[in-house]
């Protein structure tokens, strides 16, 4: 075998390797229990919640770019885990907003994700579970 395709095979080879680690990854930082169901029956108003997010100029530049770059890969029609796969074929796009969430959250707070949230309050509850907090914003 010339040289050539050894390369061209030792690429392949560690793609997929890259790949398989990815959805490992996916698998373990997915939410459990019937969150994730939640997630991606609520995923119409998740995406307008990373668009109202991203174009908040409150938050810092850092997070407006990953929800950005979020919302990009949300956009893709080619998804890092295809279809076919099951549990996470479908959830995948849950997934990446529950853990851009977590980080935005962290950043930014908890008020940013009331204030732009679009959806219903029991909806609200559910992406705040998502983002690790608890169901219910705590009363003043």
């Amino acid at each position: 075998m010339s040289g050539g395709w050894q390369i061209l095979i030792g690429i392949a080879a560690g793609l997929l390797a890259c790949w398989l680690i990815l959805v490992a990854a996916l698998a373990l930082a997915r939410p459990k229990g019937n969150l994730l169901t939640e997630a991606v029956r609520l995923l119409p108003d998740l995406l307008r919640l990373v668009s109202r997010l991203a174009r908040d100029k409150a938050l810092p530049r850092r997070t407006r770019w990953l929800l950005w770059i979020l919302a990009g890969y949300l956009a893709l029609p080619i998804d890092l885990v295809p279809d076919f796969i099951p549990v996470l074929g479908y959830a995948d796009d849950a997934i990446a907003v529950a853990l851009v969430l977590r980080t935005v959250i962290r950043q930014a707070g908890p008020e940013a994700l009331a204030q732009h949230w679009p959806g219903t309050d029991d909806g609200l509850g559910v992406v705040r579970r998502l983002a690790g907090l608890p169901a219910a914003a705590p009363q003043e």
